[in-house]
């Protein structure tokens, strides 16, 4: 009797578990829906603590090995900065961070390259942490900004860099002829982002439509593009000049799931540092980290690199289209 009453407990505990986790979702509803977000994982601090000042996944190496988390995260920058041979550029070139979260990039293609940069997020709690952890001298300044409708005119800055925003647009084509528009004639667009295998040529299954669900659902996602959707997207804005270069990262960072879970296991001191609260906080993500690590580790997700060349011309269209934006 006392283990049936032992499990009808666990099974309570276990049907209340889900239905929070379910009814607690984070569903996308707007630009505020984003902002609200991240606001609140900034502000408790819990994500900061685990993650760093790199709200990004790690890079691993190819094969992947085993490496520091925090150290991978660092890693994953200056891998990115190599494939889209920002490396070879000069100091002071200009760069739009997009999504910046609290800057951990922006600092970093600051201080080691020598670049100006500008960091963006619609989150003005990310902004704030972000000057704060930004040191006298580094040349990265950051300011509360839409990417759908991004405040700056037409050819503003050499390249554009962006990791993992894309999942939070709800109108890609918009996203992707914004990230081009800034960008001036022959300068970079470099992007990394989640996304979702093409369902154009292999349609989700009966297990992957729920996970895709809850993928979205739980972290304020509308939508994944597919690496193969979202380069066409770039090319069809008629602002790149040759082919949209792209690049399968799944391998690299596949390790990072994993590992988000693990620093909860050997760093426990964050669980007291932030009580029950920040404890309750903390596991509540562990099902949605799970998730993540079944869909990219099964081909659900893929994790896209995207390198394009803004070309010379604008067309006529477009620039009617930034002239009205630039005034919002």
């Amino acid at each position: 009797m006392n283990l049936f009453y032992f499990l009808g407990i666990l099974l309570i505990l276990l049907i209340v578990g889900i239905a929070l986790y379910l009814f607690t979702a984070r569903r996308y509803q707007s630009s505020d829906s984003v902002a609200n977000s991240y606001d609140e994982w900034t502000e408790d601090g819990i994500l900061e603590f685990y993650w760093g000042e790199h709200i990004h996944l790690g890079h691993y190496g190819s094969p992947p090995q085993r490496k520091d988390f925090l150290t991978a995260k660092i890693d994953f920058v200056h891998e990115m900065v190599k494939w889209g041979g920002l490396d070879k550029l000069s100091p002071g070139t200009t760069v739009l961070d997009v999504g910046c979260g609290i800057g951990g990039s922006s600092r970093i293609l600051a201080k080691d390259y020598g670049f100006d940069v500008t960091g963006v997020t619609i989150s003005p709690n990310q902004v704030k942490r972000a000057r704060e952890l930004t040191p006298e001298g580094v040349d990265a300044k950051f300011q509360v900004d839409d990417a759908m409708k991004l405040s700056f005119p037409d050819a503003s800055f050499d390249v554009v860099w962006s990791v993992e925003a894309g999942p939070h647009m709800p109108d890609k084509a918009v996203f992707a002829r914004e990230l081009l528009r800034v960008i001036k004639p022959g300068g970079i667009l470099v992007v990394a982002d989640w996304n979702q295998r093409d369902d154009r040529a292999l349609p989700l299954n009966f297990w992957e439509k729920p996970v895709m669900w809850q993928l979205l659902d739980q972290w304020s996602h509308p939508e994944f593009s597919s690496i193969e959707g979202f380069s066409e997207l770039l090319a069809e804005t008629g602002l790149v000049e040759g082919d949209v270069i792209t690049a399968d990262w799944t391998r690299e960072t596949l390790p990072s799931w994993l590992d988000t879970i693990w620093q909860g296991i050997i760093r426990p001191q964050g669980w007291l540092r932030f009580g029950l609260s920040g404890f309750i906080k903390s596991v509540r993500e562990v099902p949605t980290i799970l998730l993540m690590r079944l869909a990219f580790g099964n081909g659900l997700c893929r994790f896209g690199m995207f390198r394009a060349i803004r070309a010379n011309s604008l067309p006529q269209s477009t620039e009617t289209v930034s002239q009205e934006t630039a005034s919002v």
